[in-house]
């Protein structure tokens, strides 16, 4: 009797472990995934079984219509989770980054520095000669990549025009942080360490291995990333992942952890071209004030985020496995803020609601 017992309690175990039940709001539990390369399969779960708040994802999608969206994603554990797109826009049609697209090149800097191409605490002079700037020769040798990823240059930040005459001194670099777009040369340092243009690099060496579509187009103030709403995601996942696709570390996660990390100690809420959340204070493009508080007091403490203007967004949520895509016009067209703006304030409070926070 005791055998049998025995036989039909190992048999039950058997049957529980070939058909495994899955508890609403465990699905974060799931393991990681990544989209295939090619193609348009990408799996999906359900608010229902996130154990989301249903009720409210009609108000955060009114919300984004409202706001000028033309897309909006959630991915958890790369699963898309919602998938909204507005205004005419469709899954295949492209759209601009703005600044966003700055951790793009952060992200293909630290491959090339993997790679032993560059270092980023080398002078920038090295590998673009003596003279990439108007600044005297002995403040310009002051600047490396490293002040470029942490916008600490002390470039002048007035004139935000990246051409060479435009490029004067203001501080030691090292010694003030403002938000610039002199990060370009950041391209110009890799493509002179590669040998090919950054464009090539970054195809080759970020772009093909996760699948992204997109292009670079030079605009009048920098050159702008454009994709579609789902390549946008894919970054996010591999910034979820710090710089791990699948099986592949395509960047150095000691680079990315770095990156995503306060890069100086100025404005605390920046890392090498990423806003950080959760810090004690921050501070904003065009100005030298520093505001007390997180950047986003209604969004996770340990997120990060790519911001572009326009209200490009890219949100990191490493403790809920997380990322949030929103593209589209400016929120609020007579204020086309830089980064941040009010719309993350209120719409994180309209995702906390559809999340049940």
């Amino acid at each position: 009797m005791r055998t049998l017992s025995l036989l039909f309690a190992i048999l039950l175990l058997v049957q529980a472990s070939c058909n495994p039940t899955e508890e609403p709001g465990n699905s974060t539990d799931q393991a990681m995934y990544f989209p295939p390369l090619a193609g348009n399969d990408w799996a999906k779960i359900s608010p229902r079984e996130l154990n989301w708040d249903e009720s409210q994802i009609p108000g955060l999608v009114d919300f984004l219509r409202s706001k000028n969206s033309k897309s909006f994603l959630i991915l958890v554990n790369g699963r898309i989770a919602m998938e909204e797109y507005f205004d005419g826009h469709k899954a295949t049609d492209t759209w601009q980054w703005n600044s966003a697209g700055k951790t793009l090149t952060t992200a293909t800097v630290g491959i090339a520095q993997q790679e032993n191409l560059l270092n980023i605490n080398t002078r920038v002079s090295q590998y673009l000669g003596p003279g990439w700037t108007t600044m005297p020769l002995a403040k310009e040798a002051l600047i490396t990549p490293k002040h470029l990823l942490s916008m600490t240059s002390g470039i002048n930040d007035e004139n935000q025009l990246v051409i060479r005459p435009n490029l004067t001194y203001l501080a030691d670099a090292g010694t003030r942080w403002s938000y610039h777009n002199v990060f370009q040369r950041l391209m110009n340092v890799v493509g002179e360490a590669s040998g090919q243009s950054f464009e090539t690099y970054f195809m080759t060496k970020l772009k093909n291995k996760i699948g992204m579509d997109g292009f670079w187009n030079e605009g009048l103030i920098f050159t702008v990333y454009h994709s579609n709403s789902r390549s946008m995601a894919r970054f996010g996942l591999l910034a979820l992942n710090q710089g791990k696709w699948g099986d592949e570390q395509i960047v150095n996660e000691a680079f990315f952890k770095e990156s995503t990390s306060t890069s100086q100690n100025i404005n605390p809420s920046y890392g090498y071209l990423w806003w950080l959340n959760g810090k004690s204070q921050f501070m904003l493009p065009n100005s030298q004030t520093v505001f007390p508080g997180m950047l986003i007091p209604n969004a996770p403490a340990d997120m990060y985020a790519a911001m572009g203007a326009e209200d490009q967004r890219i949100y990191v949520i490493p403790s809920k496995k997380m990322v949030i895509i929103r593209m589209g016009r400016a929120s609020d067209p007579d204020n086309p803020n830089f980064a941040l703006s009010g719309f993350d304030q209120l719409l994180w409070e309209k995702i906390n609601a559809a999340l049940g926070n």
